[in-house]
This record gives C-alpha cells, sequence and structure tokens, in this order.
C-alpha cells in the first residue's frame, strides 16, 4: 500500500488536511500516525508513516489518495517494495486488521540511491531485491510486527542504512522547485515555473526527469488539483467559477475535465458527497 501523503506547508498540507480524497470517511476506517527520520537519514527521507485499520466484521472498504511527486518505500505484508511516483489516484482495498509502514523520500531524497533516473520508476513497484539485492522478508517481519512505535520505526530505517552510508545527497534544485510549485498562490504553468527558478523550460524538463520522475507540467497540475478537493472537502462556501479561475485553469469547463479525469467525479459531484459525510 502506497500513502503519498503531505509535508506540513503551502499546498502541501498536514495528513488530516491533504491527500486524502475523502477525509470523512478515511478518519472512521484508518487510523494514521507520521513519525520523523532519524538525523541521518533525513536528508533522503522525509517521515516515515504507518497506517492502521480494523474492520473485522465489517465489508471491504477503498481507501483513495491523491498523487505526490514522491516515492515510497512502503513495509505491506507480502509484497515490500520502492513505489516510484504515482500518477494516478491510489486505491487500496482494506478488510480485516492490518498495517502498513512507508518511509517517504524527500523529492529527489531516492535518485542517489538508483543507478538511473527517477523517471525509470515512474508508476512502477520494485522489489527491494530486484533495486537492489536486499531481500526484505525479515525486515518486514520486523516492522511490521513491531508493538513499539519506536522499534517499527528503527527496524524500517536500519535496513536503509547500508545503501545510504557514502550515498551522495540529493539534487537541492529538485526539492526547491517542488516547493515552488507547491507554495499557495505558486506558478500556474511550467513557463512560470521556470521563470521563478531562473531556468529554460528545457532544463527544468531534465531536472524532472532525472531527480523528480514526472514532468513538471504534471506536478504543476496535480497541486492545483489537490487544492482543489481541499477547499472542495471543507465545509466554507466554494464558488467553482472562482475556484477555477483561482487555480489558474482557463475556465470552470477546463477544471472539471482535469478534476473529473483525476478524481473520477466532477467537482460539483464531489462537493455533494463530502459535504453529506460531513
Amino acid at each position: 500500500m502506497q500513502k503519498p501523503d503531505a509535508p506540513p506547508q503551502g499546498r502541501d498540507q498536514p495528513l488530516h488536511q491533504r491527500g486524502i480524497i475523502d477525509p470523512a470517511g478515511a478518519a472512521r476506517r484508518i487510523q494514521l500516525q507520521r513519525h520523523p527520520a532519524e538525523p541521518w537519514l533525513s536528508p533522503f527521507v522525509e517521515f516515515l508513516w504507518c497506517v492502521q485499520w480494523d474492520l473485522s466484521g465489517q465489508p471491504a472498504q477503498s481507501q483513495r489518495t491523491l498523487p505526490f511527486p514522491h516515492a515510497h518505500l512502503v513495509f505491506d505484508r507480502g509484497c515490500t517494495a520502492v513505489h516510484g511516483v504515482l500518477r494516478r489516484v491510489f486505491e487500496r482495498q482494506l478488510q480485516g486488521r492490518g498495517r502498513v509502514l512507508g518511509l517517504r523520500f524527500r523529492v529527489g531524497g531516492l535518485r542517489p540511491l538508483l543507478q538511473g533516473p527517477m523517471s525509470a520508476l515512474t508508476d512502477r513497484q520494485v522489489s527491494t531485491a530486484a533495486l537492489w539485492g536486499l531481500p526484505s522478508a525479515a525486515a518486514e517481519s520486523a516492522v511490521l510486527d513491531a508493538e513499539d512505535p519506536a522499534a517499527l520505526c528503527a527496524h524500517a530505517q536500519a535496513f536503509l542504512q547500508p545503501l545510504v552510508r557514502g550515498a551522495k545527497l540529493p539534487e537541492p534544485l529538485a526539492a526547491q522547485a517542488v516547493a515552488v510549485a507547491a507554495a499557495d498562490e505558486g506558478p500556474c504553468s511550467v513557463s512560470a515555473l521556470a521563470r521563478a527558478l531562473s531556468m529554460s523550460e528545457r532544463q527544468l524538463q531534465r531536472l524532472f526527469q532525472e531527480h523528480v520522475g514526472v514532468p513538471p507540467k504534471w506536478v504543476v497540475q496535480r497541486f492545483r488539483l489537490q487544492e482543489a478537493v481541499h477547499r472542495l472537502s471543507s465545509p466554507e462556501a466554494v464558488d467553482l467559477a472562482d475556484l477555477a479561475q483561482s487555480l489558474g485553469f482557463y475556465d470552470q469547463a477546463h477544471f472539471t475535465r482535469e478534476f473529473s479525469r483525476l478524481i473520477g467525479r466532477s467537482p460539483a459531484s464531489y462537493r455533494r458527497t463530502q459535504i453529506a459525510a460531513g
């Protein structure tokens, strides 16, 4: 299970506000905790997250999260793997009781641990054995069976220690570029993002292919749509035409098409379900 959720500022807000498509429903079905990475790992990993659920005696339920430009190492029973940036909504069917632990890499944080560009992992899940020659079965059991959160995090981080030791630090410009795109009232186009960074669009494209894994256009648009999901799920009144304009879409029709393509329903329909659930 991949849980691409958010750091604490800009359009990318705390986990209870951003990233989760159905925040009202998620609060009833999962427990979510976030833990800081150890100092030796923090240049590469932003934080650790743990999702637990207990749906015993209940039907299976779907948990959906929005895509973010981050890779994850996910300890999931029987399918521990490295997840590249996912460009679509992530959906996981939850049933019974379970737990998943993930390490969310910083933007560009996984690149020093790879032999090739981040774009090679986009929309892919690769086992740690295939990617690094590190079998994960023992670490997976240690992580997911741990009762103490400190032990859980320690086992997960220790798994990466041999790879991080001696590795080059991530390219800071990649993280800076994504932070600019994520900022409130940030750039609404690739050209505007390139200007903000004093780069050509070609340079920006190469930077994102190598260190982020997805094109800058994708990143800019996803942050705009994440902001839309957040506003539409809040109790405050929302005018769809004003929202589309404030997020830099051509018009309301353009906004509706892009929102519906990602979320699977129109902004108005999504708004109704969230208000009803709240």
